[in-house]
């Protein structure tokens, strides 16, 4: 079964909503005979959209991993001397910003990403979260302009706008043959030669054609470009290039644009149109050319658990095993499974692992290579491999697998916070322990989902990061879990923060006959440091006032009082606290003493802190026709909204804005009657923000059960 890395693939396709990113998965499972018929997302029976609500909607919801053997060079859908059997494990991931998590934990464990746009819209809002998604991580990538059969498509100008908007450096390898509806083939750039395909057999076989007569400029032109830039990277090839630009082989090309696309210095763009089965052959020889094996990756680094000292693995079998576990799903057949990238080592099915956050052996019983929703089996798996486990009793997404003698913690992920909640109750009394634990399940699942409840209504309220995230949810409830449930009204997940530093001195008495409670903490309470997250605790007490064993039963009491925020409830982000100074009784005081004199400390300082409300703000886009400008703007003003920025793209106006999210339920129903149904708008969370004071006010009176 042992695979040479040096021929493996770990890619995903990202990209903005509908840029087509799960019909060129299809496609790429009909070119390497693993689908003997093109299923469609429009039909509902596209591989990777198993899910019923991906069929219904026509939208990928979460990422489905699949496996597929590619061979490279061929010519004509026949081998080459030489070629190589490439093993790909693709992950095709959702466009929908409520949804980003599914992005973000599939690049955490993915080596190369080919990066779709849709050739009509050019860059859209996500494909630029995602783009930083992938900067983030160091993703290598290569583009592909899809869609070159739409009319409006224009290949050059989503390239330009590659470089200006995410500002990158996009070389085009490819130019079109034939605009929109007779978009037909591409011109090589680096072989210099054209290829037409064959529409009869879905495009596995092609013509190679004289280059047209009105493009033998341009070509000429954009090759010099790519040379240019491929030589501005390699030296030696540089001065080959000075002396005559024709002496450069292809082979040269090829292995300086490999290293420049590793180093991340270019990104190859090449074109096509997944749906019309045109270029996605082009894009996988591509990826084998290009996009880097696990080998390339240098070694990844981790901590000792046991010493905290940094450590690494590199990719290879003879390492000891280390792994990721980027998502956790429940199978109806065999149970959960926990998808994992194995990234030094080899596991063997029925063997044990040490899961270093809870420090417990794991036995994986059986491994899966994963297709869709469907799984073979395998019997071992090694570094660089993409699997899923069965059979384990606690993995949770992030958790590092390793061997149990050499352990390593690796990196894990951060996930962003939910920005909207609902309360939910359960149709039927039969069903609350149902829903408990259909919801327990899915917040496994997911890990911006989040469940609590809420402490002074006892209502169950379920948050993530968008409406239609929740809807999906809700959904899933009632298809797979069989839970009917009445959902209240949206709500926003505020915040609460202090604004300035407030010094106060708490003293806790209490005598009841017999042994009283006594403690007494003088503290200082501020705003955490800009980007420090929870509690950040100090204590500067000298020669004893307040003996050592209670600091951390004072530190306890403020952790949990800032899960309550004084004003409303809300949960507070970050808080420093330093002690100072206290007193203590000999025979009253205790820890439980001191934890609730800084919980009530909290509350009394609260006010001389500025505390205020946050609230998320969201980052939006409309698209509007020139001539509803005035009116979209207009509303958004009376939304609370700053705009930040206008453009032009295809002879629509583009408005940015922040607008906070109270504001904008039920938006895109009131941007259509504006624009009579032809402004569209995307909108994604951006950051938390103080709330003015009438909001702030409206929304404690809430809280407190006054309004």
């Amino acid at each position: 079964m042992a695979r040479d890395l040096l021929y493996t693939r770990n890619i995903g396709i990202a990209a903005h909503i509908d840029a087509g990113k799960t019909t060129t998965t299809e496609r790429i499972l009909f070119y390497s005979g693993k689908n003997h018929k093109i299923g469609e997302t429009h039909e509902g029976s596209a591989t990777t959209d198993w899910m019923e609500q991906e069929a219904e909607r026509g939208i990928t919801i979460t990422s489905a991993a699949v496996t597929v053997d590619w061979t490279f060079p061929t010519e004509q859908g026949k081998p080459l001397p030489g070629a190589k059997g490439y093993h790909f494990n693709i992950i095709d991931t959702p466009g929908h910003v409520d949804f980003t998590v599914e992005v973000n934990r599939s690049l955490r464990v993915l080596d190369g990403l080919v990066f779709l746009f849709s050739a009509v819209d050019g860059v859209e809002p996500q494909s630029e979260t995602n783009w930083r998604l992938a900067d983030n991580y160091k993703v290598p990538r290569l583009g592909f302009v899809n869609k070159m059969d739409r009319q409006g498509a224009d290949f050059l100008k989503v390239c330009q706008q590659v470089k200006d908007m995410l500002g990158s450096n996009a070389v085009p390898i490819v130019l079109p043959i034939g605009d929109e509806a007779d978009f037909k083939g591409v011109v090589d750039l680096i072989k210099n030669r054209a290829i037409v395909w064959h529409d009869e057999n879905h495009g596995s076989t092609f013509d190679v054609v004289e280059i047209p007569a009105e493009m033998v400029d341009d070509v000429k032109q954009y090759r010099g470009r790519l040379i240019e830039e491929v030589a501005a990277y390699d030296e030696n090839l540089l001065e080959k290039y000075m002396e005559d630009e024709n002496s450069i082989t292809e082979e040269e090309v090829h292995v300086a644009l490999r290293a420049a696309t590793l180093d991340m210095s270019i990104i190859p763009m090449t074109c096509g149109s997944s749906f019309k089965n045109k270029g996605v052959q082009f894009m996988l020889d591509a990826v084998c050319r290009y996009l880097p094996s696990p080998m390339d990756k240098e070694a990844i680094h981790g901590t000792d658990p046991k010493t905290e000292e940094p450590t690494s693995r590199k990719p290879s079998v003879d390492e000891p095993f280390s792994a990721l576990a980027f998502k956790i799903a429940t199978d109806p057949f065999v149970g959960r499974l926990a998808f994992f990238r194995a990234y030094s080592g080899a596991l063997d099915a029925g063997s044990y692992v040490l899961n270093t956050r809870s420090g417990n052996k794991e036995r994986i019983s059986r491994i899966f290579q994963m297709h869709a929703n469907k799984q073979e089996p395998i019997e071992r798996i090694e570094a660089g491999d993409i699997g899923a486990a069965v059979g384990f009793k606690d993995i949770k997404t992030g958790d590092t697998l390793c061997d149990e003698k050499a352990p390593i913690v690796l990196e894990s992920m951060d996930f962003p916070d939910p920005v909207i909640g609902i309360a939910v109750e359960p149709k039927t009394k039969a069903d609350v322990d149902k829903l408990g634990m259909a919801l327990a399940k899915l917040a496994e699942e997911d890990p911006t989902f989040v469940v609590k409840t809420d402490e002074a209504s006892g209502q169950t309220i379920i948050s993530g990061m968008g409406e239609l995230h929740l809807d999906i949810i809700v959904d899933r409830l009632r298809r797979e879990f069989k839970v009917e449930v009445n959902q209240g009204e949206p709500q926003v997940e505020y915040k609460e923060s202090f604004s300035r530093a407030a010094d106060h001195r708490e003293v806790y008495k209490k005598q009841s006959g017999g042994r009283g409670k006594f403690a007494d903490i003088v503290f200082t309470m501020e705003p955490a440091e800009e980007g420090k997250s929870g509690l950040t605790f100090e204590s500067v007490i000298k020669g004893g006032n307040i003996p050592k064993e209670y600091i951390p039963s004072i530190e306890k009491g403020f952790k949990a009082a800032m899960k309550n925020g004084p004003l409303a409830g809300f949960e507070m982000d970050s808080l420093k606290v330093t002690i100072k100074d206290g007193s203590f009784h000999p025979v009253d005081s205790d820890a439980l003493s001191f934890e609730l004199a800084a919980q009530m400390g909290y509350k009394a300082a609260a006010k001389a802190a500025g505390a205020q409300i946050l609230e998320p703000i969201m980052k939006l886009e409309v698209l509007t026709p020139e001539e509803n400008m005035g009116d979209v703007v207009g509303d958004l003003n009376r939304r609370r909204g700053q705009v930040s920025g206008m453009d032009d793209r295809n002879n629509a106006k583009v408005i940015k804005a922040l607008v906070p999210l109270a504001e904008m339920f039920g938006y895109v129903t009131s941007l259509r009657t504006l624009s009579s149904g032809r402004a569209t708008s995307t909108m994604e969370f951006d950051h938390y923000a103080p709330a003015p004071t009438n909001v702030a006010e409206a929304v404690i009176a809430k809280a407190k059960g006054n309004a």
